[in-house]
This record gives structure tokens, C-alpha cells and sequence, in this order.
């Protein structure tokens, strides 16, 4: 129900336009889940018992209880069923549980998705109750001690990710980078040594997420060797910038895996060794390199760079030419993939709503609280990534299939996918 309004818009609980979004959440959310029960027994309104009664009814509501939502904290008086069917499985009565709000939800997704962005910020758990308390109109479900326990089965959450079994999942690329947070982590120079993939269904995941000293050679080849050890598959290829310490662990632990330079990184590095002056018309010979037609088309490109820049800034044309093979290794796999496969941008991307919100934190705290909430940011927005273009050649990839400016041309026969 809505309350008095004073004068000044206010009411007892807040202000009116707060009010009437809170009142319109509990609405809608009260008859959602009217309409889930509803469907639930109408599904099965045939099953009747001996007597002909129903097996599946209505049986009034459970007890009123507050759950925090994006629109605030709303007071729900959700709808109970009695379900006397027998689970012929295991010989147990059915229950009814709602997709909508399960019986231990206290707090939106949304809700505990902020969490970890304060904890980033450096608020600390008892800055948390009046942070959100001015926004959610109520401080229920976000005490100090609900925080202590979320970060704490956050991190066993990000602790049982990074030990999970690889081997029943098959990785055709994966991009590497390790990206420098400001965040808790107890080293000034640790960076965040991430690793992602794409599945042979053609969707993105994160594969294993860690933190490394200066991005060495040591830390990528622990974190690679931990994979390998957990069942993963090298795979067909990698994606990274010109850090060594990633490529040479990878040729020590996948040495079959072929390595794809990225543009972005190449082409941020080549335009940083020249005038300014001359980077406009560089940069556009550079795009013309990784945007060519095929890879005969991007050699050609290659060799008039060359030629244009070799006199004045031979530096700049060898981090080109020297490393080739390694930026031009894209061309060999679809087409469509091209767009995916050039850059590390499905982990940059990732990281720069991260960075933002991470910039102005200082101070010391706990290295594995630190990673745990970037598992979880990273965790949320797993769930928006799209899967790459045509991803039903992602499994040819993986079949050693051929491509030929792009194109399939070859699918050899009794090879496993």
C-alpha cells in the first residue's frame, strides 16, 4: 500500500516516486509468481489420485518475507502448492520450487552482482549497509555478516572454478593476456593472468583465471601446466599480445599450439615508436595488413609497409615483419572467425567495465578476497558474451579441416572432432 505524502514529496519510507517503483516491483513480482503456480498446475491438472482428486493444488502462501531487489526491498507473500505426487526415482515426494524466487533468495542477482564492484571500490563490508540502504530503501539481507559470508563463498566459489575438471570440454582457441588491475593484490606489479576459450559449440568461457608476478614466463607456464593437468586439450590456437612470458610457456606446455599475435596490441606498439605526425597514415597502412582480403592480399601489405617505412623507421617495420607468420597465422581459419581471432579483445572488452571501476582503489587486503571478486564480475558478464560468428566450423577447426581464403576446402575424413 502507498503511504501518506507529506508536503515535500516525502513519505514515512522514503520519497513518493521511490514509493510507487517499490509498490509496482511488489506488484508484479506478487503476480508473476501467481502465474508460474497457476501454470505449474494446469500442467498437470489430469493427474488425479484413486478418489479422483487432484495430486497438484493450491495451498495458500508461505510467510511474508522481504526480498532486496534492484528496485528496492519488497515484501512478497509468495503462493504455496501441495504436490502429493511420488518422485518414481527415488521414491520421494515432489516439491514445487520457483524459478522466480527459490525458497532461499533474499537478495536479486543484480544486488549481489554490486557487491563485489564496492568491495573493488574499497569499501569494507560495514560501509555496505548505508552505501546501498539510500538506493534499496531497506539495509534486510545486507548486514556486515551476510557481506563476510558472500565474499567468503565467493571465494570458494572462484576456488572450486580453478579446480575443476578440463578434460570433458574441448577448447579450439583461447585468448591469453594479463591485465593490470588496481585492485587488493598484495604485489604493485601482480597483473591478472587470464585465460579464455571457445568451446567447439562456438561459446566463450573462461577457462582459468590467476594472478602472476610481472606476467613471467613462470607464472603463465604454472597456470598453463594447471590446466593441462586438469584434462584440457591444447588447443588449435592461441591469441595474446607480444608478452614472451605467455608464449614461451605455451610452446613448453601445448607446443602443438599455433600463436596469433594481436593487432591491437602490435599496432598500439608500432605507433607508439613513431612521430606523431606519421602515425595517422601508419595506422592505416597497419589496418590494411590484418584487414586484407586473404592472406596473399595482407603479405602484399606487409611488403608495401615495408617499403614506405623501412628507410625512416627500419625499429617499427621489424616488429612487423619479424613476427609475420605469428599476425598473419588468422587467415588459415574461417573467414568469419577472422574478426574474433586478430585481437584480444574478447578479454579486453571484458576487463574495461573492471578497470573503470577499479581505478581509484587503494590500500592492502586479502590477495584471494581481491581475485574472488574479479571471478565474480567476470563470472556475471560470462553470461552476456555471444558465441563467435558461424560456430558450427569451430568443430572442423578442432577436425583439422582446411581453409583456403577462408573457406573450407578440405574436411579430412575419419579424424575425431
Amino acid at each position: 500500500m502507498l503511504s501518506v505524502v507529506n508536503a515535500d514529496g516525502s513519505t514515512p519510507n522514503g520519497f513518493l516516486i521511490d514509493e510507487i517503483v517499490r509498490e509496482g516491483a511488489r506488484r508484479m513480482l506478487a503476480a508473476a509468481l501467481e502465474a508460474e503456480v497457476n501454470a505449474y498446475i494446469a500442467e498437470v491438472a489430469e493427474e488425479r489420485d484413486e478418489s479422483g482428486c487432484r495430486l497438484v493444488v493450491r495451498n495458500g502462501y508461505h510467510q511474508r518475507r522481504r526480498v532486496t531487489t534492484a528496485a528496492g526491498s519488497v515484501e512478497v507473500k509468495a503462493p504455496r502448492v501441495n504436490d502429493k505426487r511420488v518422485d518414481e526415482a527415488n521414491g520421494e515426494r515432489r516439491r514445487f520450487s520457483s524459478a522466480i524466487l527459490p525458497p532461499w533468495c533474499r537478495k536479486s542477482p543484480k544486488v549481489s552482482e554490486v557487491l563485489p564492484l564496492l568491495y573493488l571500490h574499497g569499501l569494507s563490508s560495514g560501509d555496505f549497509v548505508p552505501a546501498l540502504e539510500q538506493f534499496l530503501g531497506s539495509s534486510a539481507g545486507l548486514s556486515p555478516a551476510t557481506v563476510t559470508r558472500l565474499t567468503a563463498q565467493w571465494q570458494a566459489d572462484h576456488t572450486a572454478f580453478q579446480d575443476r575438471d578440463l578434460s570433458a570440454t574441448d577448447y579450439v582457441y583461447v585468448w591469453a593476456d594479463g591485465v593490470h588491475l588496481r585492485i587488493r593484490l598484495e604485489e604493485t606489479k601482480a597483473a591478472v593472468l587470464v585465460l579464455m576459450g571457445v568451446r567447439a559449440d562456438g561459446t566463450k568461457e573462461l577457462i582459468a583465471m590467476s594472478d602472476g608476478y610481472r606476467e613471467s614466463s613462470e607464472a603463465w607456464a604454472g597456470l598453463l601446466r594447471d590446466c593441462a593437468r586438469r584434462g584440457m586439450r591444447a588447443p588449435v590456437l592461441a591469441v595474446g599480445d607480444g608478452a614472451l612470458g605467455f608464449w614461451n610457456a605455451l610452446s613448453e606446455v601445448f607446443p602443438m599450439t599455433r600463436h596469433q599475435r594481436c593487432w591491437v596490441h602490435k599496432t598500439a606498439n608500432c605507433l607508439d615508436a613513431l612521430p606523431k605526425s606519421a602515425q595517422p597514415a601508419a595506422k592505416r597502412a597497419i589496418q590494411e595488413i590484418y584487414n586484407a582480403e586473404d592472406k596473399e592480399h595482407a603479405a602484399r601489405a606487409v611488403a608495401a609497409f615495408a617499403k614506405q617505412y623501412g628507410a625512416k623507421y627500419p625499429k617499427v617495420v621489424r616488429r612487423i615483419t619479424d613476427d609475420e607468420d605469428e599476425l598473419l597465422a588468422f587467415f588459415d581459419y574461417p573467414a568469419e572467425h577472422w574478426i574474433h581471432l586478430r585481437t584480444t579483445n574478447p578479454i579486453e572488452s571484458t576487463f574495461a567495465t573492471v578497470r573503470l571501476r577499479t581505478r581509484v582503489t587503494k590500500g592492502a587486503g586479502s590477495r584471494a578476497a581481491a581475485l574472488a571478486m574479479v571471478f565474480k564480475l567476470i563470472e556475471s558478464a560470462q553470461a552476456r558474451w555471444r558465441a563467435v560468428n558461424a560456430p558450427h566450423l569451430v568443430a572442423l577447426v578442432r577436425a583439422g579441416a582446411r581453409f583456403e581464403r577462408g573457406q573450407l576446402v578440405e574436411r579430412p575424413e575419419g579424424r575425431a572432432a
